[in-house]
């Protein structure tokens, strides 16, 4: 939302982070064991939720991730979209 960075979902089970300003790769998030379908901002910019095919959905703290902050776990099957509360306090 901020435009500092954004971020790209991949089917090599990775998420990637660029420079919003500059284009440049700055970080790649793993921990999914499937492909990742969506990526959504929270309202602040200081979070990033990823979907998986591999029954999960992450929470990253932006810039200064090196692992999930936390996993959701709990789907029956592949999580294919999500995305963020309109106030922001939940992920959906």
């Amino acid at each position: 939302p901020d435009g500092r960075y954004f971020a790209s979902g991949s089917f090599d089970k990775k998420v990637k982070i660029w420079s919003g300003k500059s284009g440049d790769f700055v970080n790649t998030l793993t921990g999914h064991v499937g492909a990742v379908y969506q990526v959504a901002w929270s309202n602040d910019s200081r979070y990033l939720v990823s979907a998986s095919k591999d029954s999960t959905a992450k929470l990253w703290e932006i810039p200064s991730c090196k692992r999930a902050r936390e996993t959701l776990p709990g789907h029956h099957d592949e999580v294919y979209a999500l995305d963020w509360s309109p106030n922001g306090s939940c992920v959906a």
